[in-house]
């Protein structure tokens, strides 16, 4: 579970013999803003599901594919609370709910509790919504473990943005 953790933090899952230079993402959401409560309606005391998000960067030619990472750490506890990967490398925002009708092509992880797709979180903390360009697609048989999807992920990262939300409405 460290290596879920350490994918969606600084990039440190990445040893440095491995560095690369990784581009920025501008991520945005109409619905959340940086260091703001996530609105309710995303946390497990809505039923909005996942809220919606756009992301920006310079076009990298060796762009392939998109994978999004929600994680939350609370005071007792960290998560992985969804992973969207093989999203088209063209897409640039999801609409609100996207784990229930992702992208054509696209894979949702089964999370930290167990679910596949969106698990909103309920306790306060901080959530991050990191999205990855990634240099190819996730390759993973169906049912794959979380951290086998997560490696796959950083191993192909070119490109990262996050937006972050403190604490819920």
């Amino acid at each position: 579970m460290t290596a879920a953790f350490a994918l969606a933090g600084c990039g440190s899952f990445i040893g440095r013999s491995q560095a690369k230079d990784i581009a920025e993402i501008n991520v945005s959401s109409p619905e959340l803003r940086e260091g703001k409560p996530l609105p309710a309606e995303y946390s497990c005391r809505g039923g909005e599901g996942s809220p919606p998000l756009r992301w920006s960067s310079q076009p990298l030619s060796e762009a392939k594919s998109i994978a999004i990472v929600v994680d939350s750490h609370t005071s007792s506890d960290s998560a992985v609370n969804w992973v969207l990967y093989n999203i088209p490398a063209t897409t640039t925002e999801l609409g609100p709910n996207a784990a229930a009708d992702p992208p054509e092509g696209s894979g949702q992880a089964k999370v930290t509790g167990g679910k596949e797709g969106y698990e909103p979180p309920c306790d306060p903390g901080s959530y991050r919504f990191t999205v990855y360009t990634l240099n190819g697609k996730v390759d993973v048989q169906k049912g794959a473990e979380l951290p086998d999807i997560l490696k796959k992920i950083a191993d192909k990262t070119i490109a990262r943005g996050r937006l972050t939300a403190v604490d819920i409405q």
